[in-house]
């Protein structure tokens, strides 16, 4: 038998004081258990006192010297600079082997080192080599003289010339060429957008000049005429098939009525007042309809009929003419609004004359204009921005980019009315 506890001893005694007390008289049998219970429990946390031992932290000690400082990653664009200005060298190099491997390489040029001829072409590069810009008049037309040197076409290098009826459009040729500021700087098309379409009408006039020498006909229907022409009467009719002045949106919905003019009301108004008009003065008798209405996604294709006129009329124009229609149709994605614009502003037969609109034009009525042009080639775009806002240097930048190409087209077919016949 084991010998009492402790705990054992303290609760015998505390039975006997109790039971010996006048309070176990009117005590309860279960009040025994519930008193033992709360004093062996307040015994126990009078026994365990011990204090808790704290942590012992070990001390860390660092070895070796301090880590580098973070170094920021390498921006992608200028590794891929830095990565095409490694193989334009390695490209120029490999060109100058072979210069120098060639028998027919001259002496003088293989007295001079690579790094010298390099140096050389940079140089030239590098630094316009005319002073001014000049317009002058050689043998009835118009040139352009970098100094004493004549503006050339890069193909055939013939001298750009330009007809004594379009002093405007001579002065806006030398004003782009003025504000180079390198060489390098005239072998990039889009710096010099306006030369690019001179040059352009220039080949027109020069294959139709070589096929009235030969005797072809000019007729696009012919199988050997000029293959710009026929090419560029096969590009525009498409066009006329999608024109985006002709693509109208769906019906508004019964939710969207009584807001306001919805986008498929501008679009209708537009091609009613352009088409109108063109249908009275350029292709009368023409049927011109929507091409996308309603709920269809799929554009309908205009009549034979309409498209033999249009074709006709496309092959009556003057080689200015053509070469301005193409880069309006290009820029507002439409012909409709190209063909506006043009006889509006053409010199040559098609025009309509500043005297003949001033008649035709209301009381406070503007002339058809670039900014005329661009509202109709961009009524979606207007519509939605004005509903969503502008994304910055997006719109913006097209905004200007459309009337900079439509300002062009008006600048290479307007003139003095010399070549009014």
């Amino acid at each position: 038998m084991k010998p009492p506890t402790r705990i054992a001893l303290q609760s015998a005694v505390l039975r006997q004081q109790f039971q010996s007390s006048p309070i176990a008289a009117a005590a309860t049998t279960t009040t025994l258990p519930l008193l033992i219970i709360t004093t062996h429990q307040r015994q126990q946390r009078n026994i365990h006192t011990t204090p808790p031992a704290p942590a012992t932290v070990s001390p860390i000690h660092g070895t070796g010297p301090p880590p580098e400082p973070p170094v920021p990653a390498v921006d992608s664009a200028t590794s891929r600079i830095e990565r095409r200005r490694k193989q334009a060298e390695l490209l120029e190099r490999a060109q100058e082997i072979r210069r120098q491997s060639s028998p027919s390489s001259s002496s003088s040029s293989s007295s001079l080192t690579a790094a010298g001829r390099k140096a050389r072409d940079a140089n030239l590069l590098r630094k316009r080599f005319w002073k001014e810009v000049h317009v002058r008049e050689v043998d009835g037309a118009y040139e352009v003289h970098l100094d004493a040197r004549p503006l050339r076409r890069p193909d055939s290098k013939h001298v750009v010339r330009l007809p004594r009826s379009k002093p405007l459009l001579a002065a806006a040729l030398a004003a782009e060429w003025d504000a180079l500021v390198s060489a390098q700087q005239a072998t990039r098309q889009h710096l010099i957008p306006l030369t690019s379409l001179v040059c352009r009408a220039l080949d027109i006039a020069d294959e139709d000049a070589a096929a009235a020498g030969a005797g072809v006909s000019s007729s696009p229907s012919s199988p050997s005429s000029s293959s710009i022409r026929e090419g560029l009467a096969n590009m525009l009719l498409r066009y006329l098939d999608t024109d985006s002045l002709l693509c109208w949106a769906p019906p508004a919905r019964e939710e969207e009525e009584g807001r306001g003019d919805t986008l498929r009301d501008r679009q209708k108004r537009a091609a009613e007042e352009v088409v109108g008009y063109l249908t009275r003065r350029v292709w009368p008798g023409v049927q011109i309809e929507p091409v996308l209405d309603g709920e269809s996604i799929v554009p309908r294709r205009h009549a034979e009929v309409t498209r033999q006129v249009v074709r006709g009329w496309i092959a009556g124009l003057s080689a200015w003419e053509l070469a301005g229609l193409e880069r309006g149709v290009l820029a507002g994605k439409g012909l409709l609004g190209a063909v506006r614009l043009l006889v509006e502003w053409s010199e040559g037969p098609v025009g309509v004359g500043a005297k003949e609109q001033e008649r035709e034009r209301g009381p406070g009525e503007k002339r058809f204009g670039v900014e005329e042009a661009a509202r109709l080639a961009s009524i979606e775009v207007d519509w939605q921005t004005g509903r969503w806002g502008e994304v910055e240097d997006t719109h913006d930048v097209e905004k200007e980019d459309l009337r900079r190409q439509l300002g062009s087209v008006v600048l290479l077919v307007t003139g003095t009315g010399a070549g009014r016949k």
